[in-house]
């Protein structure tokens, strides 16, 4: 898969999510050269929704803000996770396609595991696809 990535640091938990996505065999692309919130989670947004990446990955220190500015994006379905089951609830009865999580509460082995669970959730739950189209008509 190809995967949208900003950070707006760097730090052992943004190093072992890149890591972890690259041994996976993904393609990690940078989305922009800011180390501002507004602009990496706008950057990654509009490059899933273009069609650029399958999805997105934004770190931010709480994670809400590149969750909100990728939201900004018509298209974008951003989800704050801070652990496995709801990363994966967010793909499966949201139908998320970019995950935003912080870089400053979540240690590097709970990021990867969040990462993975986002990921390793191929399609949205088929039940909730009423649910999912309603947020594409808001």
């Amino acid at each position: 898969m190809r995967i949208a990535y900003g950070a707006d640091d760097e730090n052992d938990t943004t190093r072992a999510v890149r890591a972890y996505l690259t041994g996976q065999g993904h393609e990690v692309v940078n989305a922009t050269a800011s180390d501002k919130w507004p602009d990496i989670g706008a950057a990654v947004g509009r490059a899933v929704a273009g069609g650029e990446a399958d999805y997105g990955v934004v770190m931010c220190w709480t994670g809400t803000g590149t969750a909100i500015a990728a939201n900004k994006v018509p298209g974008v379905r951003a989800a704050l996770a801070w652990e496995p089951w709801i990363a994966r609830g967010a793909r499966l009865w949201n139908d998320a396609n970019v995950l935003a999580m912080s870089l400053k509460r979540l240690a590097p082995d709970v990021a990867v595991e969040v990462t993975a669970a986002f990921l390793d959730t191929a399609e949205a739950d088929p039940d909730e696809a009423e649910n999912i189209a309603a947020l594409d008509a808001i």
